[in-house]
């Protein structure tokens, strides 16, 4: 089962049901689901809750609750029915290096810019604790074609796409969504306490374009991920890989994330990346990234340089 945060022009925000190309508007049918945090809520912040209220709310759904995605799938605008990022989590938390080819990318590069042969990356890749780092908030994030952003002190600028999965209570995973996690990979690497301002920043985080739940989904450990970067129309770059990759389980890293920190239902938790882009396809200003993941969707941003994002 998939679920979407939708708007409607004369309605505003709602929660509906994606189902073989049409959304369910779930909100007409019980005004209480108004978003994936109310559903949530009403669940107890239960996997299996959150499916069967979904469901019970859906069958009481009629005819003229039902839209096309397609309808739905576009550029954000007051105007137009878009679809919205599918939670706005309180918080998004990354883990990096989850992969051991994105230990071995940045190896290299930390090497070259840093004049170094310490191996910081693979070093945390086979470490106990993973690198873990805070993200962003709902303002620092954007939905499915809204514009993520390319800092204005940054030359490279990069994608990093990554299945991300949402939490209940009690450290359970309600859901799995797509994350485009950007960053500012010159600033990290001229310096690694530069991390906070290579991750945080406005349109730093891009989520959607639905949320497909856990009660019932498919084997988040065997999913094909790609990315592909669009230049002027045409493909720039374009790689895969398969989530089976990661080097850690979903449990350890909520192990590392939970300790002594208060971590609040409807976090979004990304969980690193295993397609690193190089560096010469760095993220410019009309770039469009489209990321796409097995059972969840495709997930496609614009680029924009920021100071032009209000």
């Amino acid at each position: 089962m998939q679920l979407a945060q939708i708007y409607i022009p004369s309605a505003g925000q709602r929660l509906g049901l994606v189902d073989d190309g049409r959304i369910v508007d779930l909100t007409a049918a019980e005004p209480s689901l108004g978003s994936f945090l109310d559903l949530l809520e009403a669940a107890g912040g239960k996997a299996a809750v959150v499916k069967e209220i979904a469901a019970v709310a859906a069958a009481k759904a009629d005819s003229g609750e039902v839209f096309s995605y397609h309808e739905f799938d576009r550029a954000p605008a007051d105007d137009e029915p878009h679809l919205l990022m599918p939670v706005h989590a309180p918080e998004v938390w990354g883990f990096g290096v989850t992969y051991k080819r994105s230990a071995e990318a940045r190896d290299a590069d930390v090497a070259k810019t840093m004049d170094s042969s310490a191996s910081i990356y693979d070093r945390v890749y086979h470490s106990d604790r993973p690198e873990c780092f805070f993200k962003a908030t709902p303002p620092r994030c954007v939905g499915p074609h809204g514009p993520i952003g390319i800092r204005s002190d940054s030359e490279l600028t990069a994608t990093e796409p990554e299945l991300a999965y949402v939490l209940g209570a009690e450290r359970e995973i309600v859901g799995y969504t797509i994350c485009n996690d950007v960053s500012a990979w010159d600033l990290e690497r001229d310096n690694p306490l530069y991390l906070p301002q290579s991750k945080i920043f406005s349109g730093c985080c891009a989520l959607g374009p639905v949320i497909t739940l856990a009660a019932g989904g498919p084997d988040p450990y065997d999913l094909e991920i790609t990315c592909r970067i669009i230049r002027g129309g045409e493909p720039l770059y374009e790689d895969s890989t398969n989530s089976g990759r990661i080097g850690r389980t979903f449990e350890e890293l909520n192990e590392y994330l939970y300790r002594d920190n208060p971590v609040p239902v409807g976090t979004v938790v990304s969980t690193g990346t295993g397609i690193m882009v190089p560096n010469e396809h760095n993220l410019i200003p009309g770039d469009v990234v489209e990321i796409g993941i097995e059972g969840i969707g495709v997930l496609s941003n614009p680029a924009v340089r920021l100071g032009k994002l209000k």
